[in-house]
C-alpha cells in the first residue's frame, strides 16, 4: 500500500475520491444537508470511531437504558400511512435494537466473490469498515451489537444513532454507521439514512419504506437518479462543499419481517448492474429479561 501522508492518505483511498470528484456533482449541504454526515479520517474507521466523532462535535453518547436504530418508528409514517400496519416486532427491533442479538450468514454469487476478496484487501480490513463476510466461517461466532445514541449536550436532542458491528470470528468491523430519518428531493416520505464513514467523505445509503400486507417491511435504496432514494459516495472539501456522485447501478433492499417468538429476521440483497451479486440473512434474537428476585 502506497501512503500520500495524512491529508490524502492511501493510495487506493484517493484515487477511489478522485473518481468521486470527477463523476459527481459539487454540492452546498447548506443546500442539500441529506448529504451531510460523519466523516472519516485517512487511517481507519473502527469499533471507536464515534466515540471519537462525539467527543469532537460535543454530543453526549447514550450507551445505557434501552437504544434503537430509530428511536420513533412512526416517524416512517409520515405521508406513507401504509407503514402503521408494520407488525409490533419488526418496530420494536428498530426502537429497541440494542435488546437483541445477532447472527448473519453471506450468499456471495460466485461471480462476485473474488470482487469481494479484493474490496476486502484493498479497503475493508484496512479501515475496519464494510467487512462483508466471505465465507460461513467469517460469521460462525455471531457478531457485537453495539448502539450508540448521540444527543446534542446544549439541547437535548437525539441527533443520530451509531450502529457497530463486530464479526466475533474475525474481530472485523462488519458495519459501523450512522441511523437517522431526513427527507430527500426524490421521494414524498421519510427516509432511512445511513451514514459508513470514508477517508475525507463517507457513503450514504438512503432507504425508503416500503410496507407489505403480512405486515413486514422493506427497505430499498433504489431509484434512478440524484436526489433519489440509493447509494451515495461523498468526498468533502471542508468548507461547507462537497462532491457526491449517486451510483445508479449499485441497489439494496432489507426485508425484515418477524419469524418464531422473540426473533426478528431480515434479507439484506444487493444488485450491481442489474446482477444480484450478495445475500445477507440477519436472525434477530431478543435478549431474556432478567428479573430481580
Amino acid at each position: 500500500m502506497i501512503w500520500l501522508g495524512d491529508r490524502r492518505g492511501n493510495l487506493t483511498d484517493w484515487t477511489t475520491q478522485q473518481w468521486v470528484r470527477a463523476t459527481g456533482r459539487r454540492v452546498s449541504l447548506s443546500d442539500h444537508p441529506w448529504l451531510d454526515g460523519p466523516i472519516g479520517n485517512t487511517r481507519e474507521v473502527g469499533l471507536s470511531y464515534f466515540e471519537q466523532y462525539a467527543a469532537v462535535h460535543n454530543l453526549e453518547i447514550v450507551d445505557s437504558g434501552t437504544r434503537g436504530l430509530l428511536p420513533d418508528f412512526t416517524v416512517l409514517e409520515q405521508d406513507n400511512p401504509c407503514v402503521r400496519d408494520v407488525a409490533k416486532p419488526v418496530r420494536d427491533f428498530y426502537e429497541q435494537t440494542s435488546q437483541y442479538s445477532l447472527d448473519a450468514w453471506s450468499e456471495w454469487c460466485a461471480a462476485f466473490r473474488p470482487f469481494g476478496r479484493a474490496l476486502s484487501v484493498l479497503f475493508s480490513k484496512r479501515l475496519q469498515q464494510l467487512n462483508v463476510p466471505l465465507s460461513p466461517l467469517d460469521s460462525a461466532r455471531g457478531m457485537t451489537n453495539s448502539v450508540l445514541a448521540m444527543r446534542d449536550r446544549s439541547t437535548g436532542r437525539l441527533v443520530q444513532t451509531a450502529w457497530v458491528r463486530q464479526l466475533r470470528a474475525t474481530r472485523n468491523v462488519l458495519y459501523a454507521g450512522s441511523y437517522s430519518v431526513c427527507r430527500i428531493p426524490g421521494h414524498p416520505s421519510p427516509c432511512v439514512k445511513v451514514v459508513f464513514p470514508l477517508p475525507n467523505g463517507n457513503a450514504i445509503v438512503l432507504m425508503k419504506a416500503v410496507a407489505h400486507p403480512d405486515g413486514s417491511l422493506s427497505v430499498q435504496s433504489i431509484g434512478k437518479r440524484f436526489g433519489d432514494p440509493g447509494f451515495y459516495f461523498t468526498v468533502h472539501r471542508g468548507d461547507g462543499t462537497l462532491y457526491a456522485r449517486y451510483v445508479a447501478s449499485m441497489k439494496e433492499q432489507i426485508h425484515v419481517y418477524a419469524a418464531e417468538p422473540g426473533i426478528t429476521r431480515a434479507d439484506h440483497t444487493l444488485w450491481l448492474w442489474g446482477i444480484q451479486f450478495l445475500r445477507l440473512h440477519y436472525r434477530m434474537a431478543r435478549n431474556a429479561i432478567e428479573h430481580a428476585p
